[in-house]
């Protein structure tokens, strides 16, 4: 107990409760009480990002944050800040704050919106439990806590639609976990209760349990490609659109797909260790999962009329980049997979907040109807462009850091075929976002929007709870790849994360 006090220990679960706390007091308020909710709200966001901030601070100063408690027998609820937790963590914890200030924003005077904000702080909760966790008995609690508080977010406007897009996410993820659970039952049945570790821990096994082993990646990574969105496990994802912007921008940045992608980098370098998963032949399969995801989820992107279903199709191919440099042997493509963690949830979440601003503002839901729209809103359209720059993977934006290293990492990996789909992906995305581009910036306007909102100060292009968030993403976007040689930025990070991954597999 004297272990669970100490500030290492105590530090992880402020993180966790902050909004758990929060979450569970939200929902308890009434309607009318906005001005509380926001403080809770915008309250547990900053306690949040300080307690993060000081758990990086002593990461790089050797200092080990762990919270061990008895879970079942052999098996703890574990939670650990080690460095690829903290990439997550910090991520979450950073775009939570933004999305935050857009939801309260964006929901204003909408009804049920303490039930929203609610499920929203248990949603990120799950997320940094996901994060930090540091076996796969605390990860799968937490991921199956992520599927149940992101539910009534999905529905939350309780339309037919809406409820039909929940059912088919339920059955996805409810599905995933399902399947996720047999592979940690099996994989403990055979090696004992899994903790994650730098470099892997099957290693040591029976050469004769390595069919099994191979067996059980296949079915751990179908558990978490679901979330992950991988092809043909992606489905629910397009579908999950007719949630609000806010619930969109947390899905596709921050919670659910980056929670499958960073399971399956768990899984590659700190359940079977990179090496040993190369030795098992488990890394090009991986490789070419991802590369057909990236790939279909392109063209899909490509054929989308509606903003919000292009943009989630991009994300199903963007989500894939992170597995696929995680399937590269070889610690270029590492960093580039490790970084695009961070570098696709900052411009996919500006985005989601863009295209949120088109249809709260003018009605405008599908690229069709936005002729001309940078000249009535250019400070969204500004931000909406540098992240379609980044994600086609132009300079100085985060996109590129991430792409130039996945191509050389595949290089390095001798798999140029690779390189080809990143390519490939990369003229795509081109020819998915720059037409939007200039048709909003260069097309003259409509005579009228679809359904203009008259904003609450005259000349506003709309509410600050809205575009300060947007133009926010877009500068850390900006930042990001601008700074990236720098200390501290998220490639410096991630190469740090890197080296511990490849440490004593003689610098691959």
């Amino acid at each position: 107990m004297a272990h669970a006090l100490s500030a290492s220990a105590l530090l992880p679960l402020l993180t966790l409760l902050s909004s758990f706390v929060a979450g569970l007091a939200i929902f308890l308020l009434r309607e009318q009480q906005a001005r509380l909710r926001t403080t809770l709200n915008l309250g547990a966001a900053l306690v949040k990002l300080g307690c993060v901030a000081a758990m990086l601070w002593g990461t790089a100063h050797g200092v080990h944050y762990e919270l061990r408690l008895p879970l079942l027998p052999g098996n703890d609820l574990l939670l650990r800040a080690d460095p690829l937790a903290l990439l997550f963590v910090t991520l979450s914890a950073g775009l939570w704050l933004l999305t935050t200030v857009y939801a309260i924003g964006y929901l204003e005077g909408s009804p049920h919106r303490s039930r929203f904000f609610g499920f929203f702080s248990l949603c990120v909760t799950a997320t940094v439990g996901i994060a930090m966790a540091g076996n796969l008995v605390t990860f799968f609690l937490f991921y199956e806590l992520l599927t149940l508080a992101t539910y009534p977010l999905v529905v939350h406007r309780g339309t037919p639609q809406a409820l039909a897009a929940g059912a088919r996410y339920l059955a996805y993820t409810l599905g995933g976990g399902a399947v996720l659970l047999a592979g940690i039952v099996w994989l403990q049945a055979l090696a004992g209760p899994v903790e994650f570790a730098a470099g892997g821990v099957l290693r040591a096994l029976d050469p004769a349990q390595h069919g099994a082993l191979a067996a059980i990646f296949a079915v751990l990574i179908a558990g978490l490609g679901v979330k992950a969105a991988l092809v043909p496990l992606h489905a629910w994802l397009p579908q999950a659109m007719v949630a609000p912007a806010p619930v969109s921008a947390l899905l596709h940045a921050v919670a659910v797909v980056k929670a499958g992608a960073f399971g399956i980098v768990r899984v590659v370098y700190e359940v079977y260790g990179i090496e040993f998963a190369h030795t098992l032949g488990l890394l090009l399969p991986l490789a070419a999962v991802a590369a057909v995801t990236i790939l279909f989820g392109s063209l899909r992107a490509l054929a989308q009329d509606d903003l919000k279903r292009r943009l989630a199709y991009s994300t199903v191919s963007q989500v894939s980049y992170i597995v696929l440099g995680t399937a590269l042997f070889g610690p270029i493509g590492t960093v580039g997979g490790l970084v695009h963690l961070v570098h696709q949830g900052v411009m996919k979440i500006t985005l989601f907040f863009c295209a949120g601003n088109y249809a709260e503002t003018l009605g405008i839901h599908r690229v069709s109807e936005m002729a001309g729209v940078g000249r009535r809103m250019p400070w969204t359209t500004a931000a909406f462009s540098v992240g379609a720059l980044g994600m086609i993977g132009l300079p100085p934006v985060a996109g590129f850091v991430s792409k130039w290293h996945l191509g050389l990492g595949a290089i390095d990996a001798g798999m140029p075929w690779a390189l080809a789909v990143l390519l490939a992906s990369s003229l795509l995305n081109a020819a998915y976002f720059l037409p939007i581009l200039r048709t909003a910036w260069f097309d003259a306007p409509p005579p009228h929007w679809p359904h203009e909102h008259i904003a609450a100060r005259p000349g506003a292009e709309t509410s600050r709870w809205l575009l300060w968030p947007t133009v926010a993403g877009a500068i850390l976007a900006l930042a990001a790849g601008s700074s990236a040689s720098l200390p501290g930025s998220p490639l410096g990070w991630a190469q740090m994360i890197a080296e511990r991954e490849y440490a004593g597999h003689g610098g691959r």
